[in-house]
């Protein structure tokens, strides 16, 4: 065959290689609701470290928090057995783009930047930022204490935090950590100043932290307090409508409000009215 056309050939046939592949993605995302009805599982992507929200106890080893309880009530409805994947922020889009999991259900921040990757469903919860620092810090005892130069403020990577302390705390230096549990660690050692978490996690902290205060914004001191949802892969109307189908169904019957009872989480509760 003359050399022009074995190569002509060739992208032809990678063109329909992959056009077959987007087409496979779009049938996947629009038949997915189908899909899980006929498999009869739910694959539930999870960071298993978000206290109250989705967390490992650190005796037993179960799964605990308010979409831990929510993701079975979910898979529940949908009458389908649940299956959970462990991701974290930093990759959790990717997860969802890769098909390892139908959903997110770890209290995910809505932003405008993960907007560009990812749908949310209807908020159902909402959190002002915390900021977590020593007792015996000697400089930093309120909110306006903390925007000053040379105040080092830790955050968790990929986090809404990030995003917060570069737009609401200019003048002060950020240590961007991946682990959580670095956040304290930089604290306690003098690394930095504070770190900065949300409702949930401020829970977490006044109960099991003696060394820790935890300072709260004052009025007008941040912006509007942020929301929480689930995530899933663009372009999935029929799924999202599910999603947010149980999303109206929990607050209103109650199941969201007995959920974050049980984690200490009912005034970050959004109601139906809320969104």
């Amino acid at each position: 065959m003359n050399p022009f056309y074995r190569l002509r050939s060739f992208f032809a046939l990678a063109t329909l290689t992959c056009a077959a592949g987007t087409l496979a993605a779009q049938d996947l995302n629009n038949d997915r609701l189908e899909r899980i009805k006929t498999t009869g599982e739910l694959r539930v992507c999870i960071w298993p470290e978000y206290f109250s929200i989705s967390a490992r106890h650190p005796k037993t080893g179960e799964l605990e928090g308010i979409d831990i309880d929510l993701a079975h009530a979910f898979a529940s409805d949908l009458d389908v057995s649940l299956t959970f994947v462990e991701t974290h922020f930093g990759r959790f889009i990717q997860d969802l783009k890769d098909d390892r999991c139908d959903l997110a259900m770890f209290g995910v921040a809505i932003t405008d930047q993960r907007k560009q990757h990812i749908d949310y469903s209807e908020p159902y919860l909402a959190s002002q930022i915390y900021a977590v620092t020593t007792r015996t810090h000697a400089a930093i005892s309120e909110w306006q204490d903390i925007n000053q130069p040379g105040v080092v403020v830790s955050v968790q990577e990929g986090t809404y935090m990030q995003g917060f302390k570069q737009h609401n705390l200019p003048e002060t230096d950020m240590l961007v950590v991946r682990n959580p549990r670095e956040r304290e660690q930089t604290v306690m050692s003098g690394q930095a100043d504070l770190f900065l978490t949300d409702y949930p996690y401020s829970r977490k902290v006044l109960r099991f932290y003696d060394w820790a205060r935890v300072i709260s914004p004052t009025a007008g001191s941040t912006d509007r307090p942020f929301k929480y949802a689930y995530a899933i892969a663009q372009e999935q109307p029929a799924w999202l409508a599910r999603i947010n189908e149980f999303v109206r169904q929990v607050k209103n019957d109650g199941r969201l409000n007995a959920a974050a009872r049980r984690y200490d989480l009912l005034p970050a509760v959004m109601g139906a009215q809320d969104n």
